[in-house]
């Protein structure tokens, strides 16, 4: 994955895009990371940054720590990034949109200071949106994972989907309509049916692990389901529980989860880790930090993925997986992001009387 996104990378950093220069030998050149509303132990979008950058200090023998806020609110957020500039921290990682608007208000206060926002731009409510020159917002193409993710699953031979989003902000979203996307080019391209009504499309309103997730999964299953995409953070641990009871199957997001249970059918993975490190190459060894800059990696970058070595497919093949990827990569299929996107995608393929799911469920 970091091959194909230092090709991409390299191409975005033609002379003169960036703030360069020689910086001052006494400049903050640690690493810190600022966690959402988890630990760096959550499987998921904290842990997958919290790994890459670990493994960047581990080769590049760079100072880090991470900092957990004592509440989920931009205050909290901002104590923390205050907290780690004042221990000298010069690289603060931010993964999340819940750091839209603490971002927005540390990149201004602290100048000389850096900000990778993952999943997000730095937003203010009055002011709007600002990438200053001294932060990086990095985006994925999270549409193209779940359609990865729905295209195997379908491909494997799964007819009875659902999807459990945590919270419906614009990353889960985008998880969701791409998977319904890719589930049903699969069932068009091999004349199937599959069942993917509304009512196994839902957003849980939580990032967490609870009874009331597990119950609900559960649901599903004995209603025939057989496997669920929780787009969901620590929920889908809940889901995973579910799946292992019902022996049936889920999808994991954002890192790879087919360590934490058996009943991981595969996950839609972002390219957390590969992005931040490129992100401080850049600094390090290039230094240019890529400041004021936004970047969008999907497939065509190679930003997202399934982990197919760990995939517990039976039927759906490394050289399966290779070819749909490529037709998203150079485009020839362009993959839904909007509801409206949605309906067009179904409409050009002809199965628009199969979408199931109206527009109020998915956004």
């Amino acid at each position: 994955m970091k091959k194909f996104l230092l090709v991409f990378l390299l191409g975005l950093f033609a002379f003169g895009m960036f703030a360069c220069g020689t910086r001052d030998e006494e400049e903050l050149t640690k690493i810190a990371l600022i966690t959402d509303y988890g630990d760096i132990d959550d499987e998921s979008f904290n842990q997958g940054t919290w790994e890459g950058i670990l493994a960047y200090a581990e080769e590049h023998d760079v100072e880090i720590e991470y900092f957990r806020p004592a509440a989920v609110s931009d205050a909290d957020y901002i104590d923390s990034i205050n907290l780690a500039v004042e221990q000298g921290f010069g690289i603060i990682v931010t993964p999340g949109f819940l750091f839209e608007q603490a971002v927005y208000t540390s990149q201004l206060q602290h100048p000389d200071v850096k900000f990778i926002l993952l999943d997000a731009q730095p937003v203010d409510e009055d002011e709007g949106m600002l990438v200053a020159d001294n932060t990086l917002s990095i985006f994925y193409n999270e549409h193209e994972s779940g359609f990865l993710a729905g295209y195997a699953a379908v491909m494997e031979g799964h007819t009875d989907l659902g999807f459990m989003g945590g919270i419906a902000v614009p990353a889960v979203v985008r998880f969701g309509i791409g998977f319904i996307a890719g589930a049903y080019y699969a069932a068009h391209q091999e004349d199937i049916t599959i069942n993917f009504p509304d009512n196994r499309y839902d957003y849980l309103d939580t990032f967490s692990a609870g009874p009331a997730v597990e119950t609900q999964a559960a649901g599903w299953f004995d209603g025939g389901t057989d496997v669920i995409f929780a787009a969901a953070g620590g929920a889908g641990l809940s889901v995973m529980s579910a799946a292992e009871e019902a022996e049936a199957w889920m999808i994991g997001v954002d890192v790879d989860q087919s360590g934490l249970s058996d009943r991981v059918l595969t996950s839609a993975m972002k390219a957390l880790g590969e992005s931040v490190q490129l992100a401080f190459d850049a600094y390090y060894i290039d230094e240019a930090f890529p400041g004021g800059e936004t970047w969008n990696l999907g497939a065509e970058n190679d930003g997202v993925a399934l982990p197919m070595e760990n995939s517990r497919f039976e039927t759906f093949t490394q050289e399966d997986y290779d070819a749909i990827y490529a037709l998203l990569a150079d485009e020839t299929v362009e993959v839904p992001a909007t509801y409206d996107e949605l309906v067009a995608f179904m409409d050009d393929l002809g199965i628009l009387e199969l979408l199931l799911i109206e527009q109020e469920t998915v956004e």
